[in-house]
């Protein structure tokens, strides 16, 4: 796990070298944290091709090129049989540092934090932050529904959320992220967190009884950080990358080793993560199917159904493959079209150079690349050359791995970018990996403990559904069975022994 570790980060420059505006190591370059930094400098502006020296002198009219090569014929499911609590997760945890400041334009970034710091969850800045807070035992503001805990709505708290004009104030809900009303997904997970953050603070008022509310909020929010690194360490990242060997999160690996605990998120980690063909075409919750209009913004989905039930539903729901082409549902595909300009404006260099960049082989024609006739012609017709493929265009229709998500470009690029914002958060340093930093052996306790299926199981009431990152074989579907807990319960109710069927995901 070392070598895994060490190997995947120092592929990632620490400091940051470049950034949309500097292909240069300058000081403007790695101190304005405005900027998402850069991996590869961008094409130089005087090159006689739009992507260097090879390929045509213009590159391909987007819609054209998205409608031929990325636009959804029929829904591809994903052969490692991730689930929609996977897609859902992959959005609601990566737009904590992935926001784009398309005032100034898609270089720069509206997050204050370049890596996890639950911004998503508390808010970006401390305005936010104390809307969002009850000031009383540690505690984020809630709201009781049918006797569960829920996000407040946001004539209740005051904080700016994107809602459309015409849905009720009752179904406004207030989270840390302001896009996160988009689709009940994204408010599934902010109230599970939401939850989780309040039963954190109880175990830790019965632990310190003598603290005050600053001090309870403040260490809660560190055992969440925690607790999310662990989670998408061994089970997220676990399983789209597809690896049979068991991915483990010790930060004391690192201790002996040449690491820097800070991180910059690169405009290329930003581009690569569109992981659009994830959604399917319709969504399965209970017994009613709702269609992309249905969803969209149908934060009532929440309350009516329960977290239980879209756990499950979710869990139950294959996504999408996101490599091999022709997948982007055509509701998104206005998406997919904006990457691919964005890129452009940026001026990314090709899908072969970040291939050299992150040691692999580049691909030595276009039949290399899509493993197939068809869509290699029509790339071929469009570029000219295999070295001016684009980066984005090039990941979605690049050949799957057997069995696979993704491409190779896909994991061996999004690896190292993960593995290093992750392990250099400060919580993973020498200075802060001890139990003192999270009130002691209990809260440190909690993050060494966490999984995916223990967050669900510790924040709903009644028998706790399957909770997976992949879609369950039939066998293994049904509950698990524990003491009923809530988010607003007393901390002697919420620390049950959960005794859990131990799952890993060998692909």
């Amino acid at each position: 796990m070392r070598y895994v570790l060490t190997s995947r980060s120092h592929m990632i420059d620490s400091p940051p070298t470049y950034n949309a505006d500097y292909d240069y190591k300058n000081w403007e370059a790695y101190s304005n944290l405005s900027y998402f930094t850069r991996t590869l400098p961008p094409v130089p502006k005087d090159c006689p091709t739009p992507m260097g020296v090879l390929g045509k002198k213009e590159l391909p009219n987007t819609k054209l090129l998205a409608e031929k090569l990325l636009l959804r014929r029929r829904f591809i499911p994903d052969p490692q049989s991730s689930s929609l609590m996977f897609a859902f997760f992959a959005q609601h945890f990566t737009h904590q540092f992935f926001k784009s400041d398309m005032k100034k334009g898609p270089a720069f970034t509206q997050a204050k934090g370049h890596g996890v710091d639950l911004s998503h969850i508390y808010g970006d800045s401390l305005e936010r932050q104390h809307k969002l807070r009850l000031f009383k035992d540690g505690k984020l503001r809630f709201k009781i529904i049918d006797g569960e805990v829920y996000p407040p709505t946001v004539d209740e708290v005051g904080v700016t959320m994107h809602y459309p004009p015409n849905l009720p104030e009752s179904q406004r809900f207030a989270v840390g992220h302001e896009a996160f009303g988009l689709v009940p997904g994204l408010i599934m997970y902010a109230t599970i967190w939401l939850r989780e953050h309040n039963r954190v603070c109880d175990v830790l008022q019965d632990v310190h009884p003598d603290w005050d509310d600053e001090r309870l909020f403040q260490t809660a929010r560190l055992i969440l950080i925690g607790e999310t690194i662990k989670i998408v360490i061994e089970d997220y990242v676990q399983h789209l990358s597809g690896y049979n060997f068991k991915l483990k999160f010790d930060p004391e690996l690192l201790f002996s080793q040449r690491f820097q605990y800070q991180n910059r998120i690169a405009s290329e980690f930003n581009t690569i993560y569109h992981w659009h063909p994830l959604m399917p075409e319709d969504f399965h919750i209970q017994d009613e199917v709702y269609s992309y209009k249905q969803f969209v913004f149908n934060t009532s989905m929440v309350t009516q159904h329960g977290i239980n039930n879209l756990v499950e539903s979710f869990t139950k729901q294959i996504a999408g493959r996101v490599a091999g082409g022709r997948n982007v549902p055509g509701s998104l595909m206005y998406v997919a079209i904006k990457s691919i300009e964005n890129s452009r404006k940026m001026r990314y260099q090709s899908l072969n150079a970040y291939r050299k960049r992150f040691s692999m082989k580049p691909y030595s024609s276009f039949e290399d690349l899509t493993g197939e006739k068809e869509m290699a012609a029509i790339l071929e017709e469009m570029y000219g050359h295999v070295d001016a493929v684009e980066l984005y265009p090039g990941l979605l229709v690049e050949k799957p791995r057997q069995n696979g998500i993704f491409g190779e470009t896909m994991v061996e690029m999004g690896a190292p970018y993960s593995l290093k914002g992750l392990m250099g958060n400060p919580i993973c340093s020498p200075e802060y990996w001890k139990p003192s930093t999270f009130g002691g052996s209990a809260g440190f306790a909690i993050v060494n403990a966490a999984s995916l299926q223990k967050l669900v199981c510790n924040n709903v009431r009644g028998p706790c559904p399957i909770a997976s990152f992949r879609v369950p074989d039939l066998q293994d579907t049904g509950s698990v069975t524990i003491n009923s807990s809530t988010a607003h319960s007393r901390g002697s109710d919420v620390n049950p022994t959960v005794i859990l069927k131990e799952r890993t995901t060998e692909l």
